[in-house]
């Protein structure tokens, strides 16, 4: 229903599905060989170095096969052609993915025809995902394929293809896409959302002349005509109007009408939300089948983390409500000529009992449903040949994957799921393998990626800042500078300097620092000073001026672990009751702070100590904290004093035994660096933990 589930309801009067980049690239070359007016080509990352062919890998038309030279000639043999580029402002952790100076490589010797944009409208840690190209309005492609390298390869999927390589020369795994195509109204409409992009992020652009015109190539078979089509779109929250989730709601509402079968392809799956509306569609409807095909592994550390480790929630919901028999995930398999590669599914379609087709940008993660900007294509059969062609394009993606022909799929319609399953355990070539969700990546460092890298929402900075700087924030930080004042006068009026002085402690390690004894001391030393609750910081300092800057980090840091360890289990042992009588209701806030959060609020709490190091081990030992959480909190949050110690040891010593000016600025200066830091962490996790909650 427009409104709710789409934005908009209209024909489509030619449609084609086009399986994997090959197509697409052609097709799209063929396309734009007819373009007269203005081209929209909305993304998430371009590159111009790529190669714009067919299966072939050749081009017949005389053109440049490079995508940017390409569209350099196309401009000199059309003279009343514009091109406008739209391209996510990509964050740094993809700078070493993207092409430098891409604006520069498409624009130039343009005359100003091409325009190129990189969107920094999005909040930060959002993208523009939308991955569109419109031609005079009349014929638009929509799906997952942005027009970049790495992307082509043909539908066979070979473990090594000749062309399968990068501008460098790098071979990439097999790599698969769907893009649809389409014609009419809906073309029409996808070249307004182009627009309205392209005015967002502050752009003018000249109307499109009303086109009577052939755009649509010989080359291209339509697969359906006169489909009714739905345009569902996420689009992001802003002060003058809200957020768009029709495509959340599109899923659920093709969710909660399926009655047979649901095929899947997408590329990341970690929507819990999602999971658990087909979870229940399966155990209302009992004859529910779901197949989702996903890659085997995501390239990036980063995505493995954020995406991978999101699997193993998504099966959840289905082990739960005892229906996951009934659901396979599974990934594509290759081998040929002696070789094996894992085919790495980018799609994002969707089939519901062949009744209903989805095509578009937008995964089955958190980020797709409100952090980014997605544009997905809905198909609605309402004719037999509709529904014939939806069960064809099903057959031919799970077919193209095992190796099998429609006509044979077809013969096993009745137990599909079967079919799959003997087919990859008979040895096939070509299969689709189970992958096993529940050794995805998990534990403390997932947990703090995967709410920052897959959002629900985008993330709102402005509000962890005021969040964080409250009263009680400017209390506390006017509270530790008052705090070091009167330390140092105390050090300097009173005998504290007697029982802490890190001359002492680093004189008496220093009488075996030539022994290869020394950092064991230095580690007991650490241990004895735990247990009678030495300041910490002070036996760090002096075991740098003791073994240098090296030896001292190291031993530091494994003196830290062990004294913490010891703790941690004297803390175990006496439990949280006794803990409770001995030290009161502040220190059980304090351990409420450290269980809340895990490992984050373990290293928050090591750089900004709201209690000695000895208690907070104690307390950690006493909680139902993880101890892999609480030994990786504490290098996290102490690395950041043990390197200072550690680089300027030799300062501290002499500051410590001959107080002067000339000594006490730079070591204040680095006091400050080291406060700054700290409200740059607790900064960030506030932000996390606002997330979280």
């Amino acid at each position: 229903m427009p409104g709710q589930t789409v934005w908009r309801r209209c024909e489509t009067s030619r449609l084609a599905v086009l399986n994997d980049a090959a197509e697409y690239f052609g097709a799209l070359r063929d396309t734009l060989l007819l373009a007269e007016w203005q081209v929209y080509i909305i993304g998430w990352d371009i590159h111009s170095k790529t190669r714009l062919v067919g299966p072939s890998g050749r081009a017949a038309d005389g053109l440049p096969i490079e995508l940017g030279a390409f569209l350099s000639e196309l401009l000199k043999v059309k003279p009343m052609l514009r091109i406008n580029i739209l391209i996510w402002d990509f964050a740094a952790l993809y700078a070493v993915e993207r092409e430098w100076h891409s604006a520069d490589k498409f624009t130039v010797e343009s005359d100003d025809r091409i325009q190129f944009c990189m969107d920094a409208s999005l909040p930060l840690g959002s993208s523009e995902h939308q991955k569109i190209v419109v031609i005079d309005h009349v014929v638009a492609f929509v799906g997952g394929l942005d027009l970049t390298i790495r992307r082509w390869d043909t539908s066979e999927h070979l473990a090594a293809h000749p062309l399968r390589h990068d501008p460098d020369g790098k071979a990439y795994p097999p790599f698969h896409d769907v893009q649809c195509m389409v014609e009419g109204e809906a073309a029409a409409a996808l070249g307004e959302i182009a627009t309205a992009r392209w005015a967002t992020a502050g752009r003018a652009s000249k109307g499109c002349e009303t086109v009577e015109c052939e755009r649509w190539p010989a080359s291209v078979l339509a697969g359906a005509r006169q489909v009714q089509t739905g345009i569902a779109r996420t689009e992001l929250r802003t002060a003058s109007q809200g957020g768009i989730d029709e495509v959340a709601r599109l899923f659920e509402a093709s969710i909660g009408s399926a009655s047979r079968f649901i095929y899947i392809e997408n590329q990341f799956i970690s929507a819990t939300k999602i999971a658990e509306a087909l979870a229940q569609r399966m155990v209302d409807v009992p004859s529910l089948h779901v197949l989702i095909v996903t890659p085997k592994a995501h390239l990036s550390w980063l995505e493995s983390r954020a995406m991978q480790g999101g699997r193993g929630g998504f099966i959840g919901p289905f082990v739960t409500a005892g229906v996951a028999g009934r659901l396979r995930i599974l990934y594509p398999s290759v081998h040929d000529h002696g070789l094996s590669a894992a085919v790495m599914v980018h799609s994002k379609v969707m089939i519901v009992d062949d009744r209903f087709l989805r095509i578009g940008s937008a995964n089955l993660n958190n980020r797709s449903m409100g952090a980014d900007t997605e544009c997905d294509l809905a198909f609605e059969a309402t004719t037999v040949e509709h529904r014939n062609f939806i069960s064809s394009l099903r057959r031919r993606l799970i077919g193209h994957f095992c190796g099998v022909t429609e006509v044979e799929l077809a013969g096993h319609e009745d137990d599909l799921l079967g079919f799959v399953d003997f087919h990859a355990q008979n040895g096939a070539g070509r299969a689709l393998l189970p992958i096993d969700c529940e050794r995805t990546p998990a534990g403390a460092v997932t947990g703090i990626i995967q709410p920052i890298a897959d959002p629900k929402q985008p993330l709102d900075l402005e509000r962890a800042a005021r969040r964080m700087w409250n009263g009680r924030t400017l209390l506390a930080v006017c509270g530790t500078v008052v705090a070091l004042a009167g330390l140092a006068l105390a050090w300097r009026m009173t005998s504290l300097s007697d029982y802490t002085d890190i001359g002492y402690v680093a004189s008496f390690i220093s009488q075996h620092s030539h022994s290869a004894w020394a950092p064991l001391l230095a580690v007991m030393v650490f241990v004895l000073g735990g247990l009678i609750v030495f300041p910490v910081i002070v036996i760090v300092a002096a075991t740098a001026v003791a073994l240098g800057p090296w030896m001292g980090a190291i031993s530091a840091t494994a003196g830290v672990l062990a004294s913490a360890l010891v703790l941690f289990l004297i803390g175990r042992f006496l439990g949280h009751r006794r803990l409770q009588s001995l030290l009161g209701a502040r220190a059980l806030r304090v351990q409420d702070r450290i269980t809340g959060k895990g490992v984050v609020a373990v290293a928050m709490i090591r750089m900004v100590p709201v209690a000695p190091f000895s208690l907070v081990n104690m307390l950690a030992g006493a909680s139902q904290l993880r101890l892999s959480d609480f030994l990786l909190g504490t290098v996290l949050g102490m690395a950041p004093g043990i390197v200072t110690m550690a680089a300027l040891g030799a300062q501290i010593a002499d500051f410590a035994k001959n107080s002067s000016w000339s000594t006490a600025v730079p070591l204040g200066l680095i006091v400050l660096l080291w406060i700054a830091i700290c409200l740059a962490v607790q900064f960030i996790v506030t932000w996390w933990s606002g997330r979280r909650t």
